[in-house]
């Protein structure tokens, strides 16, 4: 089963619609004859995991909220478990800027969002510079043009290496990358703002890509 964590509560803002997006990259997954489930408790669908065969996260920063919930611990701690034991994570766009004191967040991911640091030129209709043929996700698509925004300036590890990304001001900024994290899989792809971002059929080749690879 595959668990799509959608931002909602405490992980809601209103730059985003959680909802939608969320229903559209379920419907993608429907599509390869997997079932998802959507799970609008953000903190509750992190906290038990039995069965979930990967993770996926599209939510917002719940800081604005109050970054710390009587929840959180028990979200952390079976967060921590799942990936130990060798579960695989498709983070999306805006999540990169949550779950602020969970350091494991971030070493998992490979990178995030820091305030004061990371930006984004206006949303437009953006140019994707693809590495075709650097992974299996991205095995056989060049570059495309999406509307979406474009993350930049993201504080990430040296240990990833991206698969897409986009030049602004002259400096190469990474929009999708995936990595092994100990016994786990994980892919972050910091495209899908809103529905427009799902109509791109580059771009849900490459969310089904990387199902396929998350899920072997």
């Amino acid at each position: 089963m595959i668990r799509i964590l959608s931002g909602a509560g405490r992980y809601a803002d209103p730059y985003h619609e959680f909802a939608v997006t969320s229903a559209r990259v379920a419907g993608l997954i429907a599509g390869t004859g997997r079932k998802a489930e959507v799970v609008e408790d953000v903190e509750g669908g992190l906290a038990d995991l039995t069965g979930v065969e990967l993770l996926v996260v599209n939510v917002g920063d719940p800081q604005p909220h109050g970054s710390e919930s009587a929840e959180l611990p028990a979200a952390r701690a079976g967060f921590a478990a799942y990936m130990a034991g060798g579960g695989s994570l498709l983070a999306l766009h805006v999540s990169a800027t949550s779950f602020p004191t969970v350091p494991e967040w971030e070493e998992i991911l490979g990178g995030r969002w820091v305030k004061g640091q990371s930006m984004h030129p206006p949303y437009d209709h953006a140019r994707v510079l693809v590495n075709t043929g650097a992974h299996e996700i991205v095995e056989t698509i060049g570059d495309f043009s999406v509307w979406d925004e474009r993350y930049s300036h993201l504080r990430v590890s040296a240990a990833i290496r991206p698969l897409a990304y986009h030049r602004h001001d002259g400096v190469e900024h990474p929009l999708l990358w995936a990595r092994e994290h100990h016994a786990g899989r994980v892919v972050y792809d910091a495209l899908g703002h809103d529905e427009r971002s799902y109509d791109s059929p580059e771009h849900r080749a490459i969310l089904i890509g990387a199902v396929d690879w998350l899920t072997r």
